[in-house]
């Protein structure tokens, strides 16, 4: 299956071996219980892995989701969830037979990046009851709740659960920073349990575990709930999607060849939702840092991921005694030092720096995240970048549409006819470049063949926001590690801000490559050439330059 099955083995087993405390602590976050964790983990770990569109994607129980299914257990208890579940996974095959996968690219980066942060502050939040080894209070709404939990301590102060928990984001955010390599949360679980064993401490296990997977079962379906189900499952099968394809194009940059199918995405993420409810498992998405320690790891195709979901199997029938000692406040540690790592402070900084709109949406979205709900949130954060998005090209006096492109042949002036010759292109960027465009502009430039030297003509660039510079950065990237030079002329002032916040502007003066005009940038094109010994002294007209975009 892969070019480097030891490889993807190893990958597949480190990665199991960090999902374990977040499969068991999703599940008891969740209200289904850690074993419920472990069967999402392992159904539909195996089922995405082998169906989905990508292969370096890792699925299971995620944050996430955990967020969403808590005030749906609260409402319609665990058959409730499994129906949700089963009802998600069959809208998520809808949707890609209906090709909507390749419509997720169009959420802007203002949006992703206040989703996590706020998805980061309900998941941390959410852990604040077993992490004070209190009760859970009632209700749906996480603010409430955290300040419930905060008052029962006060009543009877027992501060062996908030060790244990504080001990574990210690050793797991230091670990983190000491040995990036070293999966840090199963080595503080195991501490924080050996703790608890050996000094004999009040601190509540995750309880009995079965010694297996249950039997597939149809027992929850309740065909008569189907109407009052309907809305919770719109609202799981659209976070599963969202969150699958924005993990599958995270594993796509942090490689070169690697290129997903996202409609094949959606339908593997289907089937995966349809099988875990009948053993028993929460709704299940691509997970972000799962996928991303598969990709470090060194995973190249997708036995690592079947490799996972067979290691925790594994430990599902021959360690689940062992298992159930976990103490829940261990699990709570586990999961706070993974929402405090989920939020990149930089890039929130580098969004808010960007442009005011970006900053409006990203904080909009994050709050919208902790007060209401992750799917309203989403709308919310959508409906307000498209408003100030549209606003701002609304600003422009003039009405150019976006036009990424290679000038037509018909168009071309001798001296550039002896550009192609030279394997050298020139685009002209036209109009504005946001989120809206920014991605089909990617996708033209990584389509770029037998070029050895792009020029980026920016001077008529009308609009530049974060999601613009972070593309246009990455397609540089891309174009970079095949071998081929980037240049960049008329840069406009205004431009500057929102690339330098992403960190653009640094790769695009990569070996002195910026240059004022559109000549400059040719004559710099030619001087690498000729450094690198490509320039062809005797061109003749190549006609196999870039493919034309389409409007």
């Amino acid at each position: 299956m892969g070019r480097a099955p030891r490889r993807d083995l190893l990958a597949g087993l480190t990665v199991a071996i960090v999902a374990l405390p977040l499969a068991l602590g999703f599940g008891v976050s969740s209200g289904l219980g850690a074993e419920a964790g472990l069967a999402t983990a392992v159904i539909a770990g195996a089922l995405a892995a082998v169906f989905g569109g990508s292969n370096l994607q890792v699925s299971g129980p995620t944050g996430a989701m955990t967020v969403v299914l808590v005030p749906i257990v609260a409402q319609y208890g665990t058959s409730g969830v499994l129906m949700v579940g089963l009802i998600a996974g069959l809208m998520l095959i809808g949707l890609a037979l209906a090709r909507a996968g390749r419509h997720m690219a169009y959420i802007p980066a203002s949006v992703v990046e206040g989703f996590t942060l706020g998805i980061a502050c309900v998941i941390g939040l959410q852990q604040v009851p077993n992490a004070l080894g209190v009760a859970e209070p009632e209700g749906d709404k996480v603010l409430v709740v955290t300040w419930h939990a905060l008052q029962e301590i006060m009543k009877a102060p027992n501060w062996t659960a908030p060790a244990l928990a504080g001990g574990v984001v210690v050793v797991m955010l230091a670990g983190a920073r000491w040995r990036p390599t070293i999966p840090f949360s199963i080595v503080a679980v195991i501490a924080a349990t050996l703790t608890v064993q050996l000094f004999h401490l009040d601190a509540a296990p995750i309880g009995d575990l079965p010694a297996g997977l249950p039997a597939p079962s149809l027992g929850f379906v309740d065909l008569s709930a189907f109407g009052s189900l309907l809305a919770p499952a719109v609202a799981v099968a659209a976070l599963a999607a969202l969150e699958s394809l924005l993990s599958a194009q995270v594993a796509d940059g942090m490689t070169v060849e690697q290129q997903h199918d996202p409609d094949k995405e959606l339908f593997g993420q289907g089937l995966a939702n349809i099988a875990a409810p009948l053993f028993g498992g929460v709704p299940a998405t691509g997970a972000i840092a799962r996928t991303a320690v598969n990709v470090r790891t060194g995973a190249s195709s997708r036995l690592a991921a079947l490799a996972h979901a067979a290691v925790l199997a594994v430990i599902v029938f021959a360690a689940a005694p062992l298992v159930s000692r976990i103490p829940l406040a261990a699990l709570a540690g586990v999961l706070i030092a993974t929402a405090i790592r989920m939020v990149e402070v930089g890039s929130l900084r580098a969004m808010a720096k960007a442009t005011r709109a970006d900053a409006i949406v990203l904080v909009l979205t994050a709050a919208a995240t902790l007060v209401l709900d992750l799917v309203y949130a989403v709308i919310i954060g959508l409906v307000v970048a498209g408003a100030l998005a549209l606003r701002a090209v609304a600003r422009q006096a003039r009405m150019d549409q976006v036009d990424f492109r290679p000038d037509l042949p018909g168009e071309h002036s001798e001296e550039e006819h002896a550009l192609l010759a030279e394997h050298i292109v020139a685009y002209r960027i036209d109009g504005p470049l946001f989120f809206a465009g920014a991605h089909r502009f990617l996708l033209e430039l990584s389509e770029v063949a037998d070029v050895r030297v792009v020029i980026l003509r920016m001077s008529r660039v009308t609009t530049l926001d974060a999601t613009g510079a972070l593309v246009l950065k990455d397609a540089v990237e891309k174009l970079n590690r095949r071998g081929i030079a980037v240049m960049t002329s008329g840069i406009r002032p205004g431009q500057r801000q929102a690339l330098d916040s992403v960190g653009a502007l640094d790769v695009l003066r990569l070996e002195g490559r910026e240059y004022a005009t559109t000549p400059e940038a040719i004559a710099g094109a030619r001087k690498h050439l000729e450094h690198a010994g490509l320039l062809d002294p005797h061109p003749r007209y190549h006609p196999h330059h870039p493919r034309k975009a389409t409007r």
